[in-house]
């Protein structure tokens, strides 16, 4: 019997997860999958079978993002969310209003900062008493890496000037030592832990509200980078479940366990339980995040040497140090060996050229004890890697899990990372190019709510190694152009090679028999130029063929 279309696809262009197809192709599906893709389909069309008219836009499969927390995006949407803003005062002023529109809350809560507005990368805990009075406030940075905190909260903490740094973190000080009102790191956990709890119903509403604005600008499918317990972000798998369960999750979700740094192998068992609690047809527990470094705006990614000392800097007689490990990478492969040997993926968060090279040995290890693996392991935002470390990634099967719209000469990169990394280093940092002509698997992700969720912004400074023109930091100067990607790269990479990583062997492409996870953009960017590619626009998203946007 003849399987009719519900939907043909037809009058554009479409890219299939790796090539752009013939101008002519046409797309149907029927019920959750694609039937047909190609020049004729008429054999499956039907009476009752709908024309989608791409109007010379383009077809593309669901983007998937390989690293990102759409819960603490959501929250940070429905709270005092500072990204919108890019100046001290904008953030005062924000930080102001919403104190005033919430006189009764016990904490000032959301994020979205960036360290470049202000000197050093530091804010100081007056400026938000000189606007919340006595009220306790955390705010995380738009990298969630620190948190700026008000007089008031860190008196709630008992922090001062005799307080000791942690051991995976720095708490900033003034010149006479007191705390300046910035927490990097671990540090944060001093004051977060005071925070009340977000509960299960603030999750799940924060869990709808991103899946309403992912599957807006494209995304059908995720990796949640953090779930598990850790400071005050509480471990969101129930929520994903429930949301599973009730149909209202339309996502296909891989989540990433927390490895917690501060204990051992003796967490595997219950990493172990986890994952079968969590299990669902949209819905896997069955990554391990593990956070091996910090970021080079605050010193704390870990790096091969020492950050460079910039000119003025008051630094001490032991200067800036090499950045911090946070799992001691004499355990980290047999951490690692024993994760693989039960079949879990590992994320790593890994920045520094150190860090890399850690996670790189750790993998290696588990390659020399259980053999190839089919776990699909991955590092993610791989910002500095040594030259000697590029042809690792395929020799090992890693792949680059890349977040490429941090790519560029913005105020962050040019004030904060370029003047300790030095010259040599600055130039290893989103080797794209590298990896990939060396054979690496490539993934992409966008960190949100660190940076923008929107595929297309990411795109556009992988192929251009520039922000979208629009953008207030823009400048016409690219960052180090031999590492960019062509559009077919990055494209793939944000669909079928993130598909990958997720175990979705069903999805990221356009093919007979694949779920019929789409996206429809209203412009074909392979004609147009490359500087116009962030001004791409979602018309629709489909996933298994509902659409859901």
């Amino acid at each position: 019997m003849t399987i009719h279309a519900d939907i043909v696809f037809e009058n554009g262009s479409v890219f299939d997860g790796s090539r752009l197809l013939p101008t002519s192709t046409r797309v149907a599906i029927s019920g959750t999958s694609i039937i047909a893709v190609g020049s004729d389909v008429d054999g499956v069309v039907g009476v009752g079978t709908r024309r989608v008219d791409l109007e010379g836009g383009l077809l593309l499969p669901g983007f998937t993002d390989a690293h990102i927390h759409p819960i603490e995006g959501g929250l940070e949407r429905m709270r005092c969310d500072l990204s919108p803003a890019s100046t001290r005062d904008e953030y005062l002023s924000i930080i102001r209003a919403y104190a005033e529109a919430n006189p009764d809350l016990p904490w000032i809560l959301g994020g979205g900062w960036q360290l470049a507005a202000f000197p050093g990368g530091v804010p100081q805990a007056s400026d938000l008493d000189a606007v919340v009075g006595a009220r306790p406030v955390f705010l995380a940075n738009r990298d969630h890496h620190g948190a700026w905190v008000s007089t008031r909260a860190l008196e709630l903490a008992g922090i001062d000037r005799n307080t000791p740094d942690p051991v995976d973190g720095r708490i900033e000080r003034n010149a006479d030592g007191s705390p300046s009102g910035v927490l990097q790191e671990g540090a944060r956990l001093l004051v977060s832990r005071l925070v009340p709890d977000d509960t299960d119903d603030d999750n799940y509403s924060a869990l709808l509200a991103a899946q309403g604005y992912l599957h807006s600008v494209g995304v059908t499918g995720w990796q949640d980078a953090i779930v598990g317990d850790y400071g005050n972000h509480s471990d969101t798998g129930d929520v994903y479940l429930r949301a599973a369960k009730n149909g209202d999750l339309t996502a296909r979700v891989v989540a990433a366990l927390w490895w917690d740094r501060n204990r051992g192998s003796e967490q595997i068992p219950e990493l172990v339980a986890r994952r079968e609690q969590l299990a669902h047809e949209r819905f896997a527990a069955s990554s391990i995040k593990i956070m091996q470094d910090g970021i080079p705006e605050n010193q704390t990614a870990a790096m091969i040497d020492p950050y460079v000392v910039p000119t003025g800097c008051r630094c001490g007689a032991g200067g800036l140090g090499s950045g911090l490990s946070f799992v001691d990478p004499a355990v980290l492969g047999d951490y690692v060996a024993s994760l693989d040997a039960l079949a879990f993926q590992i994320h790593f968060h890994a920045i520094g050229d150190r860090a890399v090279r850690e996670a790189l040995d750790a993998f290696a290890e588990a390659q020399r004890r259980n053999g190839p693996s089919a776990n699909r392991h991955h590092i993610a935002h791989v910002q500095v890697v040594h030259p000697h470390d590029i042809s690792r990634f395929a020799e090992l099967d890693v792949t680059a899990n890349l977040q490429t719209l941090w790519a560029s000469f913005e105020p962050q990169m040019v004030e904060l990372n370029l003047p300790v990394l030095g010259e040599e280093r600055s130039a290893w940092q989103y080797p794209f190019a590298d990896l990939a002509n060396a054979g690496s698997r490539l993934a992409s992700g966008s960190d949100w709510p660190v940076t923008t969720p929107d595929p297309w912004a990411a795109i556009h400074v992988a192929v251009n190694r520039t922000l979208p023109p629009g953008d207030a930091d823009y400048t016409s100067k690219a960052f180090y152009p031999a590492q960019s990607l062509t559009l077919e790269q990055a494209l793939a990479s944000y669909t079928s090679g993130s598909a990958r990583i997720n175990g979705h062997d069903s999805a990221g492409r356009i093919a007979e028999g694949f779920d019929a996870d789409l996206v429809v953009v209203d412009r074909d960017p392979f004609v147009s130029p490359t500087e116009l590619i962030s001004e791409t626009r979602t018309r629709e998203t489909w996933v298994r063929g509902r659409q859901v946007f």
